[in-house]
């Protein structure tokens, strides 16, 4: 491995932790609170930065698939880590165990919180939580390659190694503009929405939170009862659409921005996506009909739930833990389907399950026909066997990791609900779950160690589990290590 080129990209993301920092610290400023607490993580940022040797950008640049996949994991370990002290210096959040989830859940934009009451944190407190969903949504490393420039050659891998889902790729012939691409829609669709919910009343400050947790697909909110606080069908239906749009593969924009049509409405993952939503739409909304005054505010409640789960955001306008077990249990497995691949949603992701489910079908069709030669099609083209195994793969370490960390978690003497469902919501990268995680719940009764197996289950999921676990692997390190030693 390139040690040497690992520490310099290490370095420019502690950099640009710094100077992200700088803008819950004029927050703070602005609300007469203390502003040290951020000053002071800024400067430890800028002495791990030197001390790491990221200020010159070494003479060999190369840097590997395994290379990208162990700057990915340690980017995002060390961005928690730091970002975590800012609330305990603060008092916001004393405990850094407390802490490190908080923020964790922020970056991987999953909105699980320990939080009992959230009203009672600082205003700079409340912006940073939420603004680490905004960061994290489209992905830290891709957010310094728009604004930094990065060597075509790695930053293929670094992409692939953090873009959630199956496969990414360039939109343009240059990484760092394919960056600058994804940002722009990103960054175009935040402030739209931020518009939006402040013409519907939110100050400017609640509509920069709740626009930084939907355009993430995170969640955070500054009302403990999260949009169902304010209890306006504007900003559910508002809410409800970007959070759908945000749940869409991102590369869909970019077609539709240059005009290309076909291409964009041809993807079949998008077509799943859209009929998964109003199906389970449709089922809900029939379900719980009778707990509300009319069908249209049924309707309403219906739609936001859906598309909150199935998105992975997490917001909540009602407590869908009370609804009947038919709309639960579909809401459950909206935890795991997710949203679409190259989108900033979490969850298995729809293209996987129409993989998996086209090739179910050819295995039974070849039962029937031995002799036959079938291929998976999706979008219209024939996947390669090691893509299908790769997605095969990756359900399988899926499986076995989230029924080890149910396992472990079971220590805790919770129900099974509230074991399985807060799982669920962290690998998921959704926030809530069922019963003590629920939507009015938390996860503060958790022991530490629960809280740092469920953060660990948090990153899992957002990195779709190969980078996490290659940086924990001995196998790796041992292998370099002996390397290095024989050069």
């Amino acid at each position: 491995m390139n040690f040497q080129m690992i520490r310099y990209i290490l370095g420019r993301i502690l950099l640009t932790e710094a100077g992200l920092l700088v803008l819950p610290m004029l927050i703070a400023l602005g609300c007469a609170e203390k502003t040290w607490p951020f000053l002071a993580v800024i400067g430890l940022l800028l002495l791990a930065c030197l001390a790491i040797g990221g200020r010159r950008r070494p003479e060999n640049t190369a840097l590997y698939a395994k290379d990208g996949f162990v700057v990915v994991a340690l980017t995002w370990l060390f961005t928690s880590a730091f970002g975590a002290l800012p609330f305990v210096f603060s008092g916001d959040i004393p405990s850094y165990v407390d802490a490190f989830f908080e923020t964790v859940s922020g970056f991987t934009t999953t909105g699980a919180t320990i939080l009992t009451v959230v009203e009672d944190m600082s205003r700079s407190g409340l912006f940073w939580r939420s603004f680490t969903h905004w960061i994290g949504g489209m992905g830290v490393l891709v957010f310094v390659m728009a604004i930094l420039p990065m060597s075509d050659g790695h930053g293929m891998h670094v992409l692939r190694a953090e873009m959630p889902g199956p496969s990414a790729g360039k939109l343009v012939s240059r990484m760092n503009d394919t960056a600058k691409i994804l940002y722009g829609i990103y960054f175009v669709l935040t402030i739209a929405l931020i518009l939006l919910l402040r013409f519907g009343g939110m100050t400017w400050f609640d509509a920069c939170v709740h626009a930084f947790g939907t355009a993430g697909t995170g969640g955070f909110s500054s009302r403990g009862l999260s949009i169902g606080a304010y209890g306006s069908a504007y900003f559910d239906i508002v809410i409800t659409v970007f959070m759908l749009l945000f749940g869409v593969n991102f590369n869909i924009y970019y077609f539709l921005l240059i005009k290309r049509w076909r291409e964009a409405l041809a993807s079949e993952e998008l077509r799943a996506y859209f009929l998964i939503v109003l199906g389970a739409t449709a089922a809900i909304t029939v379900n719980i009909a009778h707990l509300f005054e009319n069908a249209g505010t049924a309707l309403r409640h219906a739609a936001f739930q859906v598309a909150s789960i199935m998105t992975t955001t997490g917001y909540t306008t009602a407590n869908f833990d009370e609804w009947p077990v038919f709309s639960r249990a579909i809401l459950v497995t909206l935890m795991f389907i997710g949203a679409c691949a190259g989108s900033t949603g979490g969850g298995i992701k729809v293209v996987r399950v129409v993989t998996m489910l086209k090739t179910a079908s050819n295995d039974l069709k070849q039962m029937i026909h031995p002799n036959a030669v079938l291929t998976v099609r999706v979008e219209g083209k024939a996947l390669p066997q090691r893509q299908v195994r790769g997605v095969q793969g990756y359900l399988a370490v899926y499986v076995l990791i989230f029924t080890g960390s149910v396992l472990l978690l079971s220590l805790n003497g919770f129900d099974l609900v509230t074991t399985f469902t807060a799982v669920a919501s962290c690998i998921n990268n959704i926030g809530p779950g069922l019963a003590l995680v629920g939507p009015l719940g938390n996860f503060a009764e958790f022991s530490a160690w629960s809280k740092l197996l469920l953060s660990f289950d948090m990153l899992v999921g957002r990195l779709e589990i190969f980078p996490m676990l290659l940086v924990v692997s001995p196998a790796l390190w041992q292998h370099t290590f002996m390397r290095r030693r024989r050069e």
